[in-house]
């Protein structure tokens, strides 16, 4: 494993409850490990709920596919406001945070969150799909907010070079979330889902679209409380104060003005884009696609348990990751996992029913440790740029708007079977990033 602890990046650390340390005061001056623990345990909770959330949209999507009679690539107009929102946001949200600290740039996002959630209400209540859009995008907003504050935060809160380890835990706990997210949704939306109309009468029709869109004000209405909770409790905890340090440091001994000038992290925006885009588009299908008859001709609801899986698997494998990647060259696991991931498409697409449908679920377990470890090497030597480079990387998380749209113009054009081959580009790509593009110039 590279050791980020060979560059020269130093960090004033303090504590809400203590006087700050100078800048450039010895690691024995930075707060305890207790201090550094109890802040991770807070931050995991983070980490499931943009997991759930996140995930949640798989539901939706299938959901208000019925609702308003979408075709695919309408349907991927969700994705594409929930994480359009990143491109907009993240950098603007990296300034915020720079300015008013993770811990408040965490509160300000769960705020925020909180209002989108709140906003389905209405837009349940219209039946008009743009206020669907529109409540996603600023859900999404906050949901960016706390991307920005807490990646970093977890990479800065211990050594660096457990950097990666630290955040594919946490990342396992996000993992948890997009886990219970499929079950909550099967339950509360899709339960909802109208089996045939084709009987109903143009009343029936309507009432039974009324009831769908209905479906989705409960659970929504219950994840903006729990945000609301969640921004109460960070408010009042006191946690450990990371900045970095307001001083020039050196990559390859060479000193930059501004976080654009590294190209590990240029790269690793680049690679971040591809990784939301490819496990976004797959999610997205999965309900869809293991009810087409060539694959496993399930129900919606019944699918939907199914994507569960493809969710566990991350979540399994980034406690492994977590564990594993204290002993193995951070590149070398993200090249692996990226070849098996291409591979395990390439038999979904060329196969058929349960082969192509385990295919495809088992791609999430070699999906764990990817973000985490892009993130991480591509913020390595960053010093005091590391909130500009949070927000650029949070800024390519825009892949996971523009590349489901385009898988959803290639379902509605070739096929949703085929369509499969499109997130296999994005893997070789990782491939690359791992075995050459994440070290520094």
């Amino acid at each position: 494993m590279q050791q980020a602890a060979q560059h020269d990046q130093r960090f004033k650390v303090s504590s809400y409850s203590s006087p700050s340390v100078p800048a450039g005061a010895s690691s024995s001056a930075r707060p305890s490990t207790n201090n550094h623990q109890f802040a991770l345990v807070a931050l995991t909770s983070l980490f499931f709920m943009w997991g759930f959330i996140t995930c949640l949209n798989d539901i939706l999507i299938p959901h208000l596919k019925n609702v308003f009679s979408l075709n695919y690539t309408q349907s991927m107009l969700i994705q594409l406001c929930f994480f359009g929102a990143y491109f907009i946001v993240s950098l603007p949200a990296g300034a915020l945070v720079k300015r008013i600290s993770y811990k408040w740039g965490i509160v300000v996002g769960l705020l925020i969150a909180a209002v989108g959630c709140a906003l389905f209400i209405p837009a349940a209540s219209y039946r008009v799909y743009a206020l669907f859009l529109g409540a996603l995008f600023v859900l999404a907003t906050g949901v960016t907010i706390l991307q920005v504050a807490a990646n970093p935060y977890v990479t800065e809160l211990g050594a660096p070079e457990t950097a990666a380890s630290r955040l594919t835990l946490t990342q396992a706990f996000n993992s948890l979330g997009t886990t219970v997210a499929p079950l909550f949704g099967a339950m509360l939306i899709l339960s909802a889902a109208v089996a045939d109309v084709q009987n109903a009468s143009p009343e029936q029709v309507e009432a039974l679209r009324i009831a769908e869109a209905n479906a989705v004000r409960f659970p929504y209405m219950i994840l903006a409380i729990a945000f609301l909770v969640l921004a109460a409790i960070f408010a009042a905890l006191k946690l450990p104060k990371v900045e970095e340090e307001d001083v020039a440091e050196a990559v390859g001994g060479e000193h930059h003005g501004s976080a654009w000038s590294y190209r590990h992290l240029v790269l690793g925006a680049v690679g971040i884009f591809l990784y939301v885009g490819a496990e976004v588009s797959i999610g997205s299908f999965l309900v869809n696609y293991l009810a087409e008859p060539s694959i496993a001709n399930m129900p919606e609801a019944e699918a939907a348990h199914y994507v569960a899986y493809f969710w566990g698997g991350a979540m399994i494998g980034r406690f492994i990751g977590s564990f594993a990647m204290r002993y193995v060259d951070d590149g070398k696991a993200l090249a692996f996992n990226a070849v098996i991931a291409g591979l395990l498409l390439v038999a979904t697409v060329f196969a058929g029913g349960k082969v192509a449908m385990w295919a495809v679920l088992a791609v999430g377990l070699f999906n764990s440790i990817m973000f985490p470890t892009i993130f991480s090497l591509a913020l390595k030597g960053l010093g005091r740029h590391t909130s500009q480079g949070s927000g650029i990387l949070c800024l390519a998380i825009v892949g996971g708007a523009l590349l489901p749209v385009l898988q959803g113009g290639l379902a509605d054009t070739i096929g949703i079977h085929l369509a499969f081959l499109m997130p296999v580009v994005c893997y070789v790509y990782i491939a690359f990033y791992g075995v050459k593009g994440h070290k520094p110039a």
